[in-house]
């Protein structure tokens, strides 16, 4: 029997609530060095998705020298870590008041636990992401990522 989206998803999802400010999204994504978050309501309902894209977004946005935006993020370096005091005084205090909802994507491309692997590569290859939202009734229960299918190949090798 070929494995199904429910044998390859990680369960342990790490998700963030609409109203999370923007700073305490940036610094999970740090801490926990993950690249993107579901956004979950009250309810367990999914509302919402938040990648490091949209954070890259919302900070060239809000940051007074856009071209120095990225040097913000100096962690995506390996061996350093976030330079929150770099920033401009009341650039962290701006980031503080800006939520989740306002940056993250609304449309989120999900798909059953019993998607079979081919599915699952076609809806990444098809919609251009590299995760996809693994839903049960409605409410999320896991995630497969692109590197999740790889791994499962070099598993068959």
């Amino acid at each position: 029997m070929s494995p199904s989206a429910k044998d390859l998803m990680s369960t342990s999802l790490l998700s963030l609530g609409p109203d999370t400010p923007l700073v305490d999204a940036t610094r999970l994504f740090i801490d926990e060095g993950i690249h993107a978050a579901p956004v979950i309501d009250e309810e367990g309902r999914l509302v919402g998705i938040i990648s490091t894209s949209d954070l890259l977004r919302a900070v060239e946005e809000e940051h007074d020298l856009p071209s120095a935006a990225r040097s913000y993020f100096r962690e995506a370096l390996e061996f350093s870590g976030p330079d929150w005091s770099s920033a401009p005084a009341d650039f962290q205090d701006r980031l503080s008041q800006i939520t989740v909802s306002e940056v993250m994507q609304t449309s989120v491309v999900t798909i059953a636990e019993t998607a079979s692997v081919p599915q699952i590569a076609k809806t990444l290859r098809e919609q251009q992401i590299h995760r996809v939202i693994v839903v049960r009734d409605g409410f999320p229960v896991g995630l497969i990522s692109s590197f999740d299918l790889l791994a499962l190949l070099e598993a068959k090798s």
